[in-house]
């Protein structure tokens, strides 16, 4: 099979676009496949890396306003689309995957000019712009999370990378926190807001320490690059509060948590209930509210809890995160509903769908 995917700017679109190229590859290692996407992206980095080639178009970012960008856009757009057209010639695809983000809209475009199936994988509860289009446009589209309002939606979950599917927390789990600096007997809290760190989360978690401590509680705080913690002088106890401002292998701090408190991205919700963690959701309150509809499933399985930004503070913490960590039998429960919420084969369902979008052609 030959396959062009297009999606790039943030890893929520990169990572399931390789986690699908490597599924295909490994599922019949003669499928060609060419990615689609920007010079300035992560896209740029990752793509080569991970051995597949990369096409790049304009980028073509959508106004937020009326002004010299909305005149301008359709000759960027128009220079896009034609740039995608050229990527499908020379891979001869025969299905064009998009994730979304500024390159997928041309794709999109594109190869419904050549008349190439389209399938679409949206990773967020709410649709971005680019794949409200590609919905318009074909039947085959995939979504993480239920509920996502789009057309033909199938739910194949969020696809992820190998080194959370082969995880196995319990054996690594003293490993791990030795790693970090973490004592391997005590229970462990993983502070985490995405790669750019959350200033809420920063800010109020280091005011728990001492209580935490007193409860024989150690913290992993992945703060985030350039972001300031203010770091306890001493804990009770001789609990550790490690700081760190970012963790390339994720799955090893994932290892050592019994609990998680973060944000509620789509990968990082898609791959702490795929290894059935429990945690506190604390959604990042901008954008379009697609990280709270992402994390309200799961709440409502009983996977976590969930609480606005502007709520989540000490009295917050004390009533609600002291006593579920007093309580093991509770969070057993939670990380057991999280991973019956989670998707671990995401990547096995969007490949049969693409295969199958392939083969309508």
């Amino acid at each position: 099979m030959r396959v062009l995917l297009a999606g790039g700017g943030t890893a929520g679109h990169v990572s399931p676009l390789l986690a699908l190229a490597d599924r295909l590859v490994a599922d019949d290692p003669s499928t060609r496949v060419l990615a689609l996407g920007t010079a300035t992206g992560l896209e740029a980095r990752l793509v080569p890396a991970r051995g597949y080639p990369l096409h790049e178009v304009p980028r073509v970012p959508l106004p937020r306003r009326l002004g010299l960008d909305v005149l301008r856009m359709p000759v960027r757009l128009g220079a896009a689309v034609k740039s995608a057209g050229q990527a499908i010639k020379q891979v001869d695809a025969e299905v064009v995957v998009g994730f979304g983000g500024y390159v997928a809209a041309p794709a999109y475009l594109a190869a419904r000019k050549a008349r190439v199936p389209i399938v679409v994988h949206e990773q967020n509860s709410r649709p971005g712009f680019a794949n409200r289009l590609g919905a318009r446009l074909t039947t085959w589209v995939a979504v993480s999370f239920p509920g996502t309002p789009l057309r033909h939606a199938v739910r194949t979950g969020l696809p992820l990378r190998p080194e959370i599917l082969t995880l196995d927390r319990a054996a690594t789990r003293d490993t791990a926190r030795s790693k970090f600096g973490l004592r391997p007997e005590l229970r462990t809290v993983l502070v985490v807001g995405g790669s750019l760190g959350a200033k809420r989360l920063n800010d109020v978690v280091p005011l728990l320490a001492a209580d935490l401590a007193a409860r024989d509680v150690q913290v992993l705080h992945v703060s985030g690059v350039g972001k300031e913690v203010a770091v306890p002088t001493s804990s009770p106890g001789d609990c550790p509060y490690a700081v760190v401002p970012y963790v390339e292998a994720m799955e090893l701090a994932y290892a050592a948590a019994d609990l998680i408190i973060c944000r509620a991205g789509a990968n990082t919700v898609s791959e702490i209930t795929a290894l059935g963690l429990p945690a506190v959701y604390v959604p990042l309150p901008i954008g379009n509210g697609e990280q709270r509809l992402n994390a309200e499933p799961v709440a409502a399985a009983g996977g976590g809890l969930l609480v606005d930004d502007a709520r989540f503070d000490v009295e917050w913490m004390r009533q609600n995160v002291l006593p579920l960590l007093e309580n093991p039998d509770r969070l057993a429960a939670m990380g057991h509903a999280a991973a019956g919420f989670g998707v671990l084969d995401a990547d096995q369902r969007l490949a049969d769908l693409v295969r199958a979008a392939a083969a309508s052609r």
